[in-house]
């Protein structure tokens, strides 16, 4: 039975991606910082077939414990890891207070970096392992009114790409998902106003980008966009110029 970790599992595209995996047969540790919604998370599941753990990704301690109290549990093996934690807080760079700019990377990279550091020796005891880290459209210009939170999307970004060519040679594969817009608790909480998401809407679901999780982990590449129409603009932005890709970014956001 293959395993996996996911973090952010109480809601959003975590809780979506946890059901869809235990109905496809795996076993899980389910963890976040909200009990209640990960015990209804798993309220009617086989209880031989989980762990929930409540688990800060900021709390780079009980990462550790987590990680080891799981993965031993399964002979020092671990399938999958999926970082899908996240916070966002929309709104002009100076409106927003430092503290949460920084709890955005705290959670957003740094709770990455805390779990594939941690998770790495039982990835590499896993024949076909993966990580799947979540990452956004955000990731590909700079977002007004995102700006924290798309600069920790390209950190990320750049973790993904740093380790999908290191850890090849432990037969790991590392890749990340990147959809626009999702209608999830995430955005729905927003209070900030922004054009950009005026402008394009919300069109997307979590289990549209669950859809792509699971092609992702039959088949794995590095950067995996979300949705047809975004799919044309992220190829499309990786060859063209940077002044246009910034024009377009201030069209969307004025």
């Amino acid at each position: 039975m293959k395993n996996a970790i996911i973090t952010g599992a109480s809601s959003g595209i975590g809780k979506e991606t946890a059901q869809y995996l235990y109905q496809q047969g795996w076993h899980l540790a389910i963890t976040d910082i909200n009990q209640a919604d990960l015990n209804s998370l798993s309220a009617n599941w086989d209880a031989d077939r989980f762990n929930l753990y409540v688990m800060d990704v900021t709390n780079e301690q009980q990462v550790k414990e987590v990680v080891e109290d799981y993965c031993q549990q399964h002979n020092n093996q671990l399938n999958l890891l999926f970082n899908c934690a996240g916070i966002l807080d929309i709104g002009g760079f100076s409106d927003i207070p430092l503290a949460k700019h920084h709890l955005i990377f705290d959670v957003n990279i740094k709770g990455i970096i805390s779990t594939c550091y941690h998770c790495f020796e039982y990835l590499k005891n896993t024949k076909n392992a993966q990580v799947i880290n979540m990452s956004s459209a955000s990731a590909t210009y700079g977002v007004p009114t995102f700006a924290s939170y798309s600069a920790s999307k390209f950190a990320v970004k750049g973790l993904t790409e740093a380790l999908e060519i290191e850890w090849q040679d432990y037969d790991i594969h590392v890749g990340d998902i990147l959809p626009p817009f999702v209608a999830t608790n995430m955005l729905d909480s927003q209070t900030g106003q922004t054009q950009v998401i005026n402008r394009l809407g919300v069109n997307l679901g979590a289990e549209d980008v669950v859809k792509a999780i699971a092609k992702q982990i039959k088949h794995p590449i590095l950067h995996r966009p979300v949705s047809i129409s975004f799919s044309a603009l992220y190829y499309l932005s990786t060859i063209t110029p940077s002044w246009l890709n910034r024009f377009i970014m201030k069209c969307l956001t004025r």
